[in-house]
């Protein structure tokens, strides 16, 4: 087992954080909003879906530091190949192609380069999460039979 390092418990408290302050700013959203759109100058058409489209965005974040806490706890726990972690990472994988798919659905009415980056860049956190979910998925195969085998 290794002993949780400063990086480990730096990038814990990281993702604590952002969980909660997440959780604050989906709670904050349809209030702040409008005044976002005052300041903005936003047509009115445009702030239902935008809002929409960022609480949802927002949630689907929100389930991704919770798969990843999840997963810190096995890190920490010093096991961290085992079949809960290839389901959280699928999860993530899941909330982030959903990411990608609401700006994918933002550009269609308001084009903005932030969305368009937005799109790739959660398309290909999506992706990373498929293949890194089927290394520990080999991981565990590799863990499992070195364990028969001793």
């Amino acid at each position: 087992m290794v002993k949780p390092s400063f990086v480990h418990r730096l990038t814990k408290v990281l993702v604590d954080v952002m969980y909660y302050g997440g959780m604050l700013c989906c709670a904050a959203l349809p209030f702040v909003m409008p005044y976002f759109a005052r300041f903005f100058a936003y047509r009115r058409e445009t702030v239902l879906p935008l809002t929409l489209i960022l609480l949802a965005s927002g949630i689907s974040a929100l389930y991704i530091l919770r798969q990843l806490k999840a997963i810190f706890k096995t890190l920490v726990g010093g096991d961290p190949f085992v079949s809960e972690n290839v389901t959280c990472l699928r999860k993530c994988a899941v909330a982030s192609m959903a990411i990608a798919l609401l700006f994918l659905g933002k550009l269609t009415f308001w084009f903005t380069v932030a969305s368009a980056i937005i799109v790739i860049i959660f398309a290909l956190l999506g992706l990373f999460s498929l293949t890194l979910k089927d290394v520990f998925k080999q991981a565990i195969a590799y863990k499992e039979e070195n364990d028969w085998t001793v």
